[in-house]
């Protein structure tokens, strides 16, 4: 057996985990003692950041692109807030079969022209509280589309 095969299929294996440490470093900055880290898919145009609790269960999630899908109505307006600076409104959107879940949306405006898509869903008022304090106290500062 090579000598090398270890050493190379320890470098192969870390390579994964040093491209997502890379990326996540694009994610807007997590608020300190959250206990949030990121899951993150870095695709063509787009950079999709999901923040996940200890438990592994979503907080939220930050799509960062030149435009988003997501077009606000203003008789879906529910809370005022402010991400990074921004003043936002927090608007309601709806998850088929999921009635009794809280999900909110909002977009904030980030630098250099690209547009951050910000979501969340929880089970109660409560946890859907929780995640938009979280969410606005992100920074927007380092987050970036890569170059994919």
């Amino acid at each position: 057996m090579n000598r090398f095969l270890p050493i190379a299929l320890a470098v192969f294996a870390a390579l994964p985990l040093c491209a997502q440490a890379q990326t996540a470093s694009n994610c807007p900055t997590l608020p300190a003692n959250s206990g949030l880290t990121w899951d993150v898919l870095d695709g063509p145009g787009f950079l999709f950041c999901k923040a996940l609790r200890q438990d592994g269960s979503e907080a939220f999630a930050v799509t960062l692109s030149r435009t988003s899908p997501f077009k606000p109505s203003r008789s879906n307006r529910e809370e005022e807030g402010r991400i990074d600076g921004q003043p936002i409104y927090w608007y309601a959107s709806e998850i088929a079969g999921r009635d009794n879940e809280v999900a909110r949306e909002t977009l904030v405006d980030v630098e250099g022209g690209n547009v951050a898509h910000v979501s969340l869903r929880a089970g109660d008022r409560a946890r859907a509280d929780e995640a938009m304090q979280q969410v606005q106290s992100l920074t927007f500062r380092d987050a970036r589309l890569s170059s994919n």
